[in-house]
């Protein structure tokens, strides 16, 4: 769908009437051209997760990333530095990287072999001339950060400052030794919906009660930071839980600092569970990093970061999710689960009971947006109020999507 007035116009005059705590106009969902918008203004000036720096171990590990219309490296250097590069070569512009992951000693353009060392600098190519300057025909770098083991990118010329975020991270991640964990397991889904649907229902369990009997068996509905509103039995259980995580010295507080961008808080189990499973039982007899074994019933630490990742990292295993937008239309959605680097599988974990809950929430998922797109791409659709008390969450991104492409647009 497209209207005759120009796309930036468009959007400010519809951001000029939106009621915050609303849905969002039809276009901002449908439209390719608002799409364009989303990419330009709130996509690309923002940090990013794309990987795991476990997913890089060793010098010369390399992954690739398609984000929008670019290619990006991801690359574990000599120094042990982990690094971000377009994915294009510096001679007349080739795909460097073919594979989705790799390594190599080098980066080798397949074209005509321009060759670049794994900082991104240039290592050689035949026929140039003698005036050839190699320090200007380095990889084009990307702005890159690893925080608790995940590796942010951010494609702009001029990255935001992501400092209080990584030093709001670090006590809430730093006993789960992210540093020695292996990626057990990634699913990635392709989802028939806007980008901007898939986060929104993320930050509500206002369908979860119907729609998650698998994950409903360790969570309360009204348990997150995005609900007003608790029971009486999770507030019970949540003030038992922080009488022992203060005793250890557990971090748990909501973070406050990062406003409607990003937020850690530590939520606990409810029915006596310990993991993310559908028994609430141990995912793993490995427990992570520091903790004790006495420390299993830390709940999981909920760590969320617009535009595109929320995580649950508990004490044996580790949750993290990354959505990549690929049109209006259309968004991947890539999970993994993180346990330690020495558990082994079919000893220490079983794949299905690790993967089961989420592998069948992402799915029932993937049909509530899918027919959320639908029906907001249909004549009849009409912004519609989130329901106060537990849909907070999901007006918490709009205001901040709204207030970064309004931004955007007007410089």
């Amino acid at each position: 769908m497209s209207s005759p007035i120009a796309p930036p116009v468009r959007a400010l005059e519809l951001l000029g009437s939106y009621e915050a705590g609303w849905s969002l106009p039809q276009p901002f969902y449908v439209d390719d051209e608002f799409y364009a918008l989303d990419v330009e203004h709130v996509l690309v000036p923002s940090w990013l997760f794309v990987t795991h720096d476990c997913e890089v171990p060793n010098p010369g590990d390399w992954v690739r990333i398609d984000l929008f219309e670019d290619s990006i490296i991801v690359v574990r250097g000599n120094d042990g530095e982990v690094r971000s590069f377009f994915n294009t070569c510096r001679h007349r512009g080739s795909i460097v990287c073919l594979d989705q992951a790799g390594h190599s000693r080098k980066l080798v353009c397949p074209y005509h072999k321009w060759t670049y060392n794994l900082d991104g600098s240039f290592a050689g190519a035949r026929y140039l001339p003698d005036d050839f300057e190699a320090e200007l025909f380095g990889l084009s770098p990307v702005h890159c950060e690893t925080i608790g083991g995940y590796v942010f990118v951010c494609l702009a010329d001029d990255a935001p400052d992501i400092s209080a975020f990584a030093g709001a991270a670090e006590p809430f991640l730093a006993p789960h030794g992210l540093q020695d964990v292996k990626v057990a397991h990634t699913e990635t889904i392709i989802e028939h919906a806007n980008w901007k649907l898939v986060m929104e229902n993320n930050r509500e369990c206002y369908h979860c009660g119907h729609a998650h009997p698998e994950l409903m068996q360790t969570i309360d509905e009204f348990d997150g930071p995005g609900s007003s509103r608790h029971n009486d039995k999770f507030l019970a259980i949540l003030e038992k839980k922080l009488t022992g995580w203060n005793s250890d010295g557990i971090v748990h507080e909501q973070t406050t600092e990062g406003g409607l961008e990003w937020r850690l808080v530590r939520i606990p189990f409810t029915n006596d569970g310990v993991a993310m499973t559908i028994d609430g039982l141990p995912a793993s007899n490995k427990i992570l990093g520091t903790l004790r074994e006495s420390q299993r019933d830390l709940g999981s630490v909920r760590m969320l970061h617009f535009p595109n990742t929320w995580n649950h990292v508990q004490s044996d295993h580790v949750v993290s999710f990354s959505l990549l937008p690929l049109g209006a239309d259309e968004t991947k959605l890539t999970t993994r689960w993180l346990v330690h680097r020495d558990a082994v599988q079919g000893v220490d974990y079983d794949l299905d009971h690790l993967t089961k809950v989420w592998v069948a929430t992402n799915g029932q998922d993937r049909i509530l947006v899918e027919n959320n797109h639908r029906g907001i791409g249909s004549r009849g659709y009409r912004p519609g109020p989130y329901a106060p008390g537990i849909e907070t969450g999901t007006a918490d991104f709009t205001s901040w999507y709204t207030t970064m492409l309004h931004k955007g647009l007007t410089g």
